[in-house]
């Protein structure tokens, strides 16, 4: 079943503390400091606006940031310019921007077709030498993030939305998460040359929100390799594109 982009729930995420650790999270996978000069940065998907507000706002770092989305959920709106957008196609020239953001956005877009539409507007506005950060949950998570339901995204397209209205969590599941070999196709497909940071995101995660936890101990002391064979299970999948 397609579902209309009309009936999509926006699932934007409110916290605006969670918001800013993102951010600085994106900081340091993209090594942005490492850039010199004015950054142009587009996110794609604003949500609470604490992102683009992040950015748009930062002491060091010097971004002009435009930010878009289907809806407006902002909390924060000074630092950027923002529009509203119908669909995938983005209202910019080719080549226009440094740095694009597309967090957790293309498991919203619709079907297979949208989400390539999604990557290839995303490749459009990028200029040579651009940096892209995306980040889609991964349909092997053993919880599904936006419905708060085990195994959902595990279950097969036509299966989702019954057990979605049996645990009265919903009347139809408007999300398409991604598996990473299939990820990994698409972005292959839309042009992009891609490097899998699931397990910097994990390490960076841990030392920006929880720097003294066992858990954060532990991982400083477990090589990447050893972590490599379970990215296909981490619950996030993070690429930084070129």
């Amino acid at each position: 079943m397609t579902i209309d982009a009309a009936e999509r729930r926006p699932h934007a995420v409110l916290d605006l503390q969670s918001r800013r650790s993102k951010a600085l999270k994106i900081e340091m996978l993209l090594d942005l400091a490492g850039r010199s000069g004015r950054l142009r940065l587009l996110e794609v998907g604003t949500g609470s606006g604490g992102i683009a507000h992040y950015f748009g706002t930062h002491p060091s770092l010097l971004c002009e940031v435009d930010a878009v989305d289907v809806c407006d959920n902002r909390l924060l709106s000074d630092g950027y310019r923002f529009r509203l957008v119908e669909g995938t196609d983005l209202p910019f020239a080719d080549g226009q921007f440094d740095v694009v953001l597309t967090n957790h956005v293309i498991e919203h877009v619709g079907d297979e077709n949208a989400q390539r539409r999604h990557l290839a507007e995303v490749r459009r506005v990028m200029r040579a030498g651009a940096v892209g950060y995306l980040a889609v949950p991964n349909r092997w998570m053993l919880v599904e993030p936006h419905y708060r339901l085990a195994f959902l995204s595990w279950l097969p397209r036509t299966w989702r939305s019954p057990y979605l209205r049996a645990m009265r969590k919903g009347n139809f599941y408007d999300c398409e998460p991604l598996q990473m070999k299939q990820l990994e196709r698409l972005l292959d497909d839309a042009g992009f040359v891609h490097a899998n940071l699931c397990i910097e995101a994990l390490r960076a995660t841990l030392e920006i929100e929880r720097p003294l936890s066992p858990a954060t101990k532990l991982l400083r002391r477990i090589p990447d390799a050893a972590i490599a064979p379970f990215r296909r299970i981490i619950p996030t999948l993070i690429y930084r594109l070129s």
